[in-house]
């Protein structure tokens, strides 16, 4: 391998944290970091497909410009000149911003998201947009209005949903950070189906100012990574109190950093939910599980089996109130102001206007959302399915409350199955939507969740995700238990990550000893 290879592999392959600290010391340049993730990027989207759009001469501008704040001595994150790929639910005013729908097909944000606005302050460099089930609505990033994305573990298989895209260009080495969304559990899930980190954390702890909205009770922007520690740096980056999101949090952000850095699990009560497991969970997962669990416990932790009745609701009670909120929120999108305007030739009615832009504009998964929570908020039905829906939901969030007086953590497998076939259940919304039954419960009581990676089922070889759940502002214990587990799975499965890259389709990371 020659030496100019050397250097890309290692960039490609190296912590956030530590590309950050490079950059600090001047020892590597923004531009020679982004530029080695922008090569990786042509390299490998055609096989993986995880943006939407990235502008490569608009993200080395803003690398350059970071390096001439560190060389200027101005004092960033450190994370200053690490590239990060973000979602297109977040407004940002560089690139289109479509919420990976025909009908904003081309859209320009006029603003930045907040966290954008954040990522920016701190000196990260945004590289693209990634890609995402319509407007969030999806678990397996097969919804998308431009075509599925691939996962690098598999590329016949789902990335897992709806930000397989952002969790996708984590695993295929195209970007060190990426930030997501999760609404019923769309950062956890395509962390665990790609051997990634993402959390999702306390409602309210990130602002949702400038992000499209899909579900407004449920969303929360959140942070994903290779590694525990980088994704609690980037949470740090976003993180805090912002005036113009009416539902932020005016409290102080919890210290993930300190607790990843901590990683240790001694003396804490971790507790194994048992609805979370048994029945339609693959051998593979709960295997994995199983011993990660073990491993806990052997390092110190008490491990207690609790039980949340109502989570056996929560599927149910989350596909009422999560199509009801994006039936109201979808409305605004009528081919009047702006977006996709089909049939504006002066023979066509108002009415008619609205019905083929909507019609052409929107895909299978979000028509289907639209009816069923247009439905459930219609007169003579809004008691006895969202109201309902809504009374269900306090009773979950009550089961996490009497959980968490008695221990300090909750844990679960991510998902009951490995990542599956591209096209196996497209067909099958339900048997699509049983894939969130483990993340649903923290979004519906608003409290932090995350998945980190805790081997590769004997099944299939593929990634087995663990899911820590935390009490409303608890998110550092989210961070303490999973870089625990981290140190416990061992280095070689981050060897086993860039491998996985390595093996795709013009890649820029090599096999073996040479990738970290």
């Amino acid at each position: 391998m020659s030496s100019e290879a050397t250097v890309t592999n290692d960039i490609l392959t190296t912590p956030a944290l530590e590309l950050g600290r490079r950059i600090a010391a001047r020892e590597q340049s923004s531009a020679e970091v982004t530029g080695a993730f922008l090569d990786q990027i042509d390299a490998v989207e055609p096989a993986v497909h995880a943006f939407l759009a990235v502008d490569r001469d608009l993200a080395l501008r803003r690398a350059g410009e970071v390096d001439a704040q560190i060389a200027a001595g101005e004092r960033l994150s450190p994370l200053a000149g690490v590239p990060v790929a973000v979602k297109d639910l977040l407004c940002y005013q560089g690139l289109p911003t479509t919420a990976a729908s025909r009908i904003l097909e081309g859209w320009m944000s006029p603003y930045d998201a907040t966290v954008v606005r954040r990522l920016q302050a701190g000196g990260l460099v945004i590289l693209g947009k990634t890609n995402l089930d319509e407007f969030a609505s999806g678990s397996s990033t097969e919804s998308s209005g431009y075509g599925p994305t691939h996962n690098p573990w598999d590329l016949e298989r789902i990335p897992g949903g709806s930000g397989g895209g952002s969790a996708a260009a984590l695993a295929a080495c195209e970007a060190p950070l990426a930030i997501g969304t999760d609404t019923g559990g769309s950062i956890r899930q395509p962390a665990a189906m790609t051997g990634t980190v993402g959390v999702k954390p306390t409602y309210g702890g990130v602002s949702r100012f400038g992000i499209i909205a899909m579900a407004s009770s449920l969303d929360q922007c959140g942070p994903c990574a290779r590694n525990a520690a980088d994704a609690a740096a980037l949470h740090q980056v976003i993180a805090g109190y912002d005036p113009q999101d009416s539902t932020s949090l005016d409290r102080p952000v919890p210290p993930v950093r300190q607790a990843a850095e901590r990683a240790d699990v001694t003396g804490m009560r971790i507790g194994v939910v048992r609805e979370l497991g048994g029945e339609g969970y693959a051998p593979g997962v709960e295997a994995r599980f199983g011993e990660a669990v073990a491993q806990l416990e052997a390092a110190g932790a008490e491990v207690i089996e609790v039980s949340c009745p109502r989570f056996e609701q929560a599927l149910a009670t989350y596909y009422l109130i999560m199509p009801s909120e994006l039936s109201s929120n979808l409305a605004r999108y009528d081919a009047m102001r702006y977006g996709l305007r089909v049939g504006d030739d002066g023979q066509h009615s108002v009415e008619q206007v609205m019905r083929l832009s909507r019609g052409q504009g929107f895909g299978a998964e979000v028509k289907r959302r639209i009816i069923l929570g247009t439905y459930a908020l219609s007169a003579g039905y809004y008691d006895a399915y969202y109201g309902s829906a809504q009374k269900m939901r306090t009773l979950i969030a009550r089961d996490f409350a009497a959980a968490f007086d008695q221990v300090d953590a909750l844990v679960s497998p991510v998902a009951p199955t490995t990542a599956f076939k591209l096209g196996e259940k497209v067909d099958d919304p339900l048997a699509m939507y049983m894939g969130d039954l483990c993340t649903i419960p923290s979004n519906l009581a608003g409290i932090a969740a995350g998945s980190f990676p805790c081997g590769v089922s004997p099944d299939d070889g593929l990634p087995v995700g663990f899911q820590v759940m935390a009490p409303a502002l608890g998110d550092d214990q989210v961070y303490r238990v999973g870089a625990a587990l981290e140190r416990l799975v061992g280095p070689g499965y981050d060897a086993a990550l860039s491998d996985r890259a390595a093996a795709l389709p013009g890649s820029l990371v090599s096999m073996g000893k040479d990738a970290k």
